[in-house]
């Protein structure tokens, strides 16, 4: 049964209409108004759409659909969001079957955008979130990338449909805007590329060019610096799967810069990220020698945590000292874009590659950059602002040959 202060709207039609609703329950603390307010909707939308029927087929006006909540807040909960704000979902009914299509159940969507704040990621422009489970990443977008997505959402769909899922894409899981203060955020959540549980320790962004395509002394002192193209040559990093494994990364790649260079999509990287098992192992030593001597220190003072006792971990924490995955191990159903090194590699390592950057569509803006870049670097330079067909040419040779 449908609260009567939400009116229900056909999933056909486009809502111009904005409904008034007022909070009744509390949500979590998240120190960022539009933290809040993202998780708030969140929460509102799944349950929302929680209670339409699944279309049969998906129709031409779902990818141009949207619903909008307004909150006056009355000051109820005060401390947790502002006192009035705006929530607007992008394609409901669009972005629930690509969620369906890529194994997220809408429960444990909510759950990870919902049930602890997101956190903060890099010092990137704009917001860049994690959901507390590190599954998934809210990146802020600009509204001339919510117009991309727009263009590119049916024929995107379609080739996830196509491929089964099986892509190096991003996968888009919902759009939104949140409105606080009259200022517009707009939010889009993608599977993480990288684990929810092993640790990254080296980090590239892949173009497939060589001007300007090297990390800068302020990038390179982080402690996760984002290396580039010249360093992955000069570090001779190379790749090392299974020759099975490499074949089948390759078909993705190709099917999916075939549907870029239809989309006229260009100036996209592969986001890779080395998982260093060994290194990952000293790690995990270390921390339980640690522990050992901390827990040797209070062991006369401190009793057993029993499986539902009152201890602040609950029942989460008793389940969690049964770990079953150790270093380098993952579960694929959740890290979709991993894939272990070869079997007599030398180094044993979990490698995460996916595409990124993928709302760049060549207009009169990149039109103009490729002429002035041309003009500074000659015609011939390997530059990145060039054509769709030949950036997924010479994208796809440097690619290629990253692998051992």
């Amino acid at each position: 049964m449908s609260s009567p202060s939400a009116v229900r709207v056909p999933h056909k039609r486009k809502t111009k209409m904005k409904h008034f609703v007022q909070q009744k329950v509390e949500v979590f603390r998240a120190g960022e108004p539009v933290s809040s307010v993202l998780m708030w909707g969140v929460n509102h939308s799944i349950n929302d759409l929680s209670q339409v029927p699944v279309p049969v087929m998906l129709l031409p006006d779902d990818f141009r659909a949207s619903t909008k909540v307004k909150v006056n807040h009355h000051l109820f909960n005060k401390e947790n969001l502002p006192g009035q704000f705006k929530f607007k979902e992008y394609c409901p009914q669009v972005f629930r079957n690509l969620r369906e299509r890529f194994g997220i159940e809408d429960q444990d969507f909510q759950v990870s955008m919902a049930r602890s704040p997101p956190l903060k990621e890099g010092t990137c422009e704009g917001m860049l979130l994690a959901s507390y489970d590190h599954t998934l990443v809210v990146k802020e977008i600009s509204s001339e990338e919510v117009a991309e997505m727009h263009n590119i959402l049916s024929e995107y769909h379609q080739h996830v449909v196509t491929c089964h899922g099986s892509t190096l894409l991003p996968q888009f899981l919902a759009m939104y805007r949140v409105t606080v203060e009259s200022e517009d955020t707009y939010l889009l959540v993608m599977r993480n590329t990288f684990s929810h549980r092993l640790h990254v320790h080296r980090k590239y962004d892949l173009k497939g060019s060589l001007v300007s395509r090297e990390a800068t002394f302020k990038e390179k002192v982080k402690e996760l610096p984002t290396y580039k193209d010249i360093d992955f040559m000069n570090n001779m990093q190379k790749i090392y799967v299974c020759d099975e494994e490499k074949e089948s990364f390759m078909d993705k790649l190709n099917r999916d810069i075939e549907f870029m260079v239809r989309m006229r999509i260009m100036d996209y990287s592969l986001l890779l990220g080395i998982h260093d098992v060994e290194r990952a192992e000293r790690e995990e030593e270390e921390m339980e020698m640690e522990s050992s001597d901390s827990e040797e220190e209070h062991d006369e003072s401190s009793q057993s945590v029993l499986p539902g006792s009152t201890s602040p971990e609950g029942i989460a924490g008793y389940m969690n000292s049964f770990k079953p995955m150790g270093p380098g191990e993952f579960d694929p159903y959740v890290d979709v874009y991993a894939i272990e090194s070869a079997i007599g590699a030398p180094r044993r390592e979990v490698y995460f590659m996916g595409l990124i950057d993928v709302l760049t569509q060549y207009d009169t803006k990149k039109k103009a950059a490729h002429a002035a870049k041309a003009v500074k670097h000659g015609a011939g330079a390997e530059i990145s602002t060039v054509h769709p067909e030949q950036y997924a040419k010479r994208f796809r040779e440097f690619i290629t040959n990253i692998f051992a």
